[in-house]
């Protein structure tokens, strides 16, 4: 079958090299897409600036799907989620791996999110949420510090801010409510405790629909753990980014751990989309902070992060496409998640400059023999063709990924690490620590 993918970043160019191993796959249609994607097996990139046969008023995504015979969409990132692309593809008639938009609102709003959370259930750290600066400010000054100021709408992963004093608090809601440092995202305000203890991601596959949940099917299958980067520089120092880079398995995850996440956040959570009457299917990422008093919520994110996705994805031992009709169809509880056993480190290359202003159009040079030898795998996320599809340009923060597996850790990440000293461009910047003790934990302020 032909499946149209729609995105244009390192998640997705992951998705697409996964779904093109399935021999059921004949044909991706990745709309955008980029300069990964432009170059991977039965892979083709579709701007729909491009397409003279989108009719005035058509949605574009659905024009090019039903052109190209797509039979199965799978939307990546989180923003046409949110705007309810979903529930156009399945009005449409095409099947697609996504939540529709009722469901979405979960990652588009962090205030609709914890509460959700605290009407289900779910153990998180305790929240207020403000769309006065002023009452944000003092609320802050009466509670303390540290606290976590998080902008209530999408922001790219730069809505975040872990304040280790009030003046730094005030600070951040000063930026974010009056200088629109994520324009309208950063409107409303949830400040919430700050939890100390280490994070680690929790990828799902999602199977609930009203009728699933009446026939007993509805489900949310868990992946193996993995761990995200956020912090910019070594030792977790700097700013929050979108991801500096991620590790799967996790050897400090225990199974009580994975044990309490089931019953604390796990359970609560499918009861509460079952009982909202949601149409879930498609991805789920929790963030999760292992406290001293067990694992809990940070956020819900309604796809697959990024980048823990060119971590985990690579350690399926199944047919992606196959896990991508079983959430469709209902039959997930019965679909056999299997693992290689291994590890896969993924580092980032970003920008210099991330993540605030950065340079574009620089060009990206690989020493193929460098990264062949290392054996790792490069998925493009900031970068789009040049002249010609070979030549690379970047064109973001986070430029791409180098991920290697092993079949210990210390393996995988000498691979992942070798292969990156085959990439070069102007300025580019990574992390030396990913996966390494101590690189991704939040400590004491």
């Amino acid at each position: 079958m032909n499946i149209i993918v729609v995105g244009s970043g390192g998640r997705e160019h992951t998705i697409c090299w996964k779904l093109a191993q399935s021999s059921v796959v004949d044909k991706i249609i990745v709309v955008p897409g980029n300069g990964g994607t432009a170059n991977e097996l039965k892979c083709q990139n579709i701007n729909p600036d491009s397409c003279d046969y989108i009719k005035e008023g058509e949605n574009p995504y659905v024009a090019i799907a039903k052109h190209e015979g797509c039979r199965m969409a799978v939307i990546g990132p989180e923003d046409p989620l949110a705007e309810g692309l979903a529930d156009i593809f399945w009005d449409a008639d095409i099947p697609c791996v996504g939540p529709k938009k009722a469901a979405a609102q979960l990652e588009a709003s962090k205030d609709l999110s914890k509460a959700f959370m605290k009407k289900y259930g779910v153990a998180c750290a305790a929240s207020e949420t403000f769309v006065n600066k002023e009452a944000a400010c003092e609320y802050i000054k009466q509670h303390g510090a540290p606290v976590v100021v998080k902008a209530d709408g999408l922001a790219a992963g730069k809505g975040v801010v872990v304040a280790a004093t009030v003046e730094e608090a005030i600070a951040a809601v000063e930026d974010l409510m009056d200088n629109g440092r994520v324009g309208n995202a950063g409107k409303k305000l949830v400040i919430e405790d700050y939890l100390e203890g280490v994070e680690i991601s929790v990828l799902a596959a999602v199977s609930v629909t009203p009728e699933y949940a009446m026939s007993g099917n509805a489900t949310i299958k868990v992946f193996q753990p993995a761990r995200d980067h956020k912090r910019l520089m070594d030792g977790a120092k700097g700013p929050n980014t979108g991801g500096m880079g991620a590790v799967s398995p996790l050897d400090d995850v225990t199974a009580k751990d994975m044990m309490q996440f089931g019953d604390d956040i796990l359970t609560p959570t499918l009861n509460g989309l079952i009982k909202e009457k949601f149409d879930y299917r498609g991805f789920i990422f929790f963030g999760v902070m292992l406290t001293k008093n067990g694992p809990k919520l940070l956020e819900y994110n309604v796809r697959l992060g990024d980048p823990e996705t060119q971590a985990v994805l690579p350690l399926m031992d199944f047919d992606f496409a196959a896990l991508c009709t079983s959430i469709l169809n209902g039959s997930l509880k019965e679909f056999n998640l299997k693992w290689k056993r291994g590890y896969q480190v993924a580092p980032v290359v970003v920008s210099g400059g991330y993540p605030a202003s950065y340079k574009k159009g620089c060009e990206i040079t690989f020493d193929e023999s460098v990264i062949k030898a290392s054996g790792s795998k490069i998925f493009v996320a900031g970068a789009v063709s040049g002249k010609d599809k070979t030549q690379l340009l970047t064109s973001g923060g986070r430029v791409l990924a180098c991920s290697a597996y092993g079949s210990t850790f210390k393996e995988a990440w000498d691979k992942a690490y070798e292969g990156l000293s085959g990439v070069h461009f102007e300025n580019a910047f990574y992390r030396k620590d990913i996966g390494l003790p101590g690189a991704a934990e939040s400590g004491k302020l």
